[in-house]
């Protein structure tokens, strides 16, 4: 049952970041992969926030635990992508966006998963 609901969870997780990603194309151009650098800050956040929550302050099944931390949050954030667009920019020349993106992902991501971990524990 765990394998479905992590299949199901990271189905949601896959379709809201196209969404996200593709709207943030939209708004802000293709020059920085900033639908990318956003759904990792706020997956970022949201899995320091949950994964206290889940296993501390709510009881829930393991199973919906599963759907939420490794399916919705693991198909919504994407390492992989990230790495494409940076050797991307890297292989285009612009060498100040892929290091920007680089460091951007890297300490914005620890950041909001930091804040996320912090604001659970708070209340």
């Amino acid at each position: 049952m765990i394998l479905v609901g992590v299949a199901i969870g990271g189905a949601v997780g896959s379709v809201l970041r196209y969404l996200i990603q593709t709207q943030s194309s939209l708004w802000f151009g293709s020059s920085f992969p900033y639908g990318t650098l956003l759904v990792n800050v706020v997956g970022s956040l949201l899995i320091g926030f949950l994964s206290f929550i889940l296993l501390e302050r709510i009881s829930v099944s393991e199973e919906l635990r599963f759907a939420i931390l490794v399916g919705v949050l693991g198909g919504f954030t994407t390492f992989s992508t990230f790495s494409l667009e940076t050797l991307n920019l890297l292989q285009q020349g612009n060498y100040i966006n892929a290091a920007g993106n680089v460091f951007l992902s890297v300490g914005l991501c620890l950041l909001a998963c930091f804040l996320g971990l912090s604001l659970a524990r708070a209340i």
